[in-house]
């Protein structure tokens, strides 16, 4: 038996074709993932079934103003992020077993805003780019792998292998 982090009310377990999940029905309707599970269901044509056809209709009532909550399985916190393959979706992942709640309607919007590869690179270099020093950072790790390969190639001479490598 699973309780909701969020309303603390008893999750019952669904299938989501083939994807045993929790979800919270009497309560705030908020689902609870397994490590890997969610991977399995974050694009349109993922999943089957009543029970993920209800889940995804359910409405959105994500409060934002809602403390960070406890993992219903190792009971730390978890850590809110921006969902890796949908851009702007947060939710609630446990680094300790790989987890992830959705809170109701969350499930429907990373299904709906899922990235594809390219897409997905594009976002990434966007975040990397309005990263503040991220910029600087890279054109000083650029200057210092120049300089590092000079100075191998100018000591290539003074190594045993340069002069190993012909026999």
């Amino acid at each position: 038996m699973m309780i909701c982090p969020v309303c603390h009310k008893e999750m019952t377990e669904e299938d989501f074709g083939g994807v045993m999940v929790d979800i919270c029905k009497s309560g705030c309707k908020g689902i609870w993932f397994d490590w890997c599970e969610l991977v399995k269901l974050d694009e349109k044509n993922e999943g089957l079934g009543k029970a993920l056809k209800e889940a995804i209709e359910y409405p959105r009532t994500n409060n934002e103003d809602r403390q960070q909550i406890n993992c219903p399985k190792c009971d730390i916190p978890m850590h809110i992020h921006k969902y890796q393959s949908a851009k702007e979706i947060n939710v609630d992942e446990c680094y300790a077993c790989g987890g992830f709640f959705l809170d109701s309607g969350e499930l429907r919007n990373v299904r709906d805003n899922f990235m594809g590869e390219e897409e997905e690179r594009e976002y990434c270099q966007k975040l990397l780019d309005d990263m503040p020093g991220f910029k600087e950072a890279q054109a000083d790790s650029e200057k210092r792998k120049s300089r590092s390969d000079a100075l191998m190639n100018l000591t290539r001479y003074v190594r045993l292998s340069y002069y190993m490598a012909g026999r």
